[in-house]
């Protein structure tokens, strides 16, 4: 039925609201079911979702929980490949075949959206050389334009951020927790570059993303502060993770306002958006919609989990932009926690240290689980 001349136009989804409000939708999944079903599609088309995360803990999740990689593993059983081979194998396929059902969305906005994102091996997370040499292995092997590589934001990846950029490498930067080393990820970027320039690299096929986490800020924050258990230190739970996130919001305004940034731009480059990491809620009593109502500003990227993905999309409130203006109240929370003895430099060190152990053991649980899959169909075949 058509609608009656005059009638109003239904009001936007909040998913639509937010993606209006500035902010890209990334879905932080992947699974070869979600390709096969059409359900990547199905959240493209209704959900708003523009691109996609991945991660070694995502991947061991999707194909330890699935047979959907069952008839790939048994082919490639029948050669000599190694575990660590068929891994490669089955994640940069799945990343293929999500870069080319995102390939519309990349096109439409120009190589703003449409990326999928998939990560170096965590073993090379402290060795500049190796985490350059996979960006480049998977890089090349997927070929794709719409394929971010994820290099870890630790200080022996900052310089790899530098050489891939220069190489003409699109790049995911992750793990970021604190502000020093969100300062030295963007420098990373411009010195990147200004190399690739200098080489003759076209700048306008070049992008970058700084994931930015916030949620895991929160938890760790939280647990020193409840150790604390004072009604000051109750007075900020829950608004570290946020006040973080707003002030690296500050950061990327201003240094992407520079002269430096502005003469890469008036080349051809491309700002490196900040891009909202670990946004689904750790601790069940807080709303869960917080990480993404609280986080709303033009040009960046909040990238969920599906629950949180759903969440918003039934009950998110977006009240336009709740970043801009919040710089100074942010810096009276990281203040105020500091005068209770938690340390920002502690605080972050833990947290990446941690996130690279996290990453590190889901690829070895994906490995081990594809090497028992491996050995079955083997077997089979004898």
């Amino acid at each position: 039925m058509s609608a009656r001349a005059g009638s109003q136009p239904p009001p936007p989804t909040p998913t639509a609201a937010l993606a209006n409000a500035g902010v890209s939708i990334w879905l932080d999944d992947l699974s070869r079911q979600r390709i096969l079903s059409g359900d990547l599609q199905r959240l493209i088309a209704q959900r708003d979702v523009v691109g996609v995360t991945t991660n070694p803990t995502i991947f061991a999740a999707a194909v330890g929980g699935s047979d959907s990689y069952d008839e790939q593993i048994a082919a490639l059983a029948d050669g000599n490949m190694s575990a660590e081979d068929v891994v490669f194998a089955l994640t940069t396929d799945d990343v293929a075949r999500a870069a080319d059902i995102l390939r519309p969305v990349f096109d439409a906005t120009g190589g703003v959206d449409g990326w999928v994102s998939i990560e170096v091996g965590a073993d090379a997370a402290h060795d500049a050389l190796a985490t350059l040499v996979e960006a480049g292995s998977l890089s090349e092997h997927i070929d794709r334009p719409n394929v971010f590589v994820k290099i870890p934001a630790t200080a022996e990846g900052v310089p790899a951020i530098t050489a891939a950029i220069a190489l003409g490498i699109s790049v995911n930067v992750t793990l970021i927790f604190g502000l020093d080393r969100y300062r030295a990820v963007i420098d990373a970027y411009l010195t990147g570059l200004e190399r690739a320039h200098e080489a003759g690299i076209d700048l306008r096929g070049i992008r970058s993303v700084a994931s930015f986490f916030v949620s895991r800020v929160d938890t760790e924050v939280d647990r020193r502060l409840d150790e604390i258990g004072s009604s000051e230190a109750h007075a900020l739970r829950s608004r570290a993770g946020i006040a973080n996130a707003r002030l690296a919001y500050e950061t990327f305004t201003r240094e992407f306002a520079g002269n430096r940034a502005r003469r890469l731009v008036a080349l051809g480059a491309n700002v490196q958006r900040p891009l909202w990491a670990s946004t689904g809620v750790k601790d069940p009593s807080l709303p869960d919609t917080m990480y993404v109502e609280e986080l709303v500003a033009r040009d960046v990227v909040n990238t969920m989990p599906e629950k949180t993905l759903e969440a918003v999309f039934d009950h998110g409130r977006i009240r336009g932009d709740t970043v801009t203006g919040t710089a100074d109240e942010s810096r009276t929370v990281l203040a105020a926690l500091a005068d209770l003895g938690i340390s920002y430099d502690d605080v972050t060190a833990t947290l990446e240290r941690e996130g690279v152990a996290k990453f590190r053991e889901s690829g070895v649980r994906l490995v081990a689980t594809v090497a028992a899959a491996l050995e079955t169909a083997r077997t089979e075949r004898r």
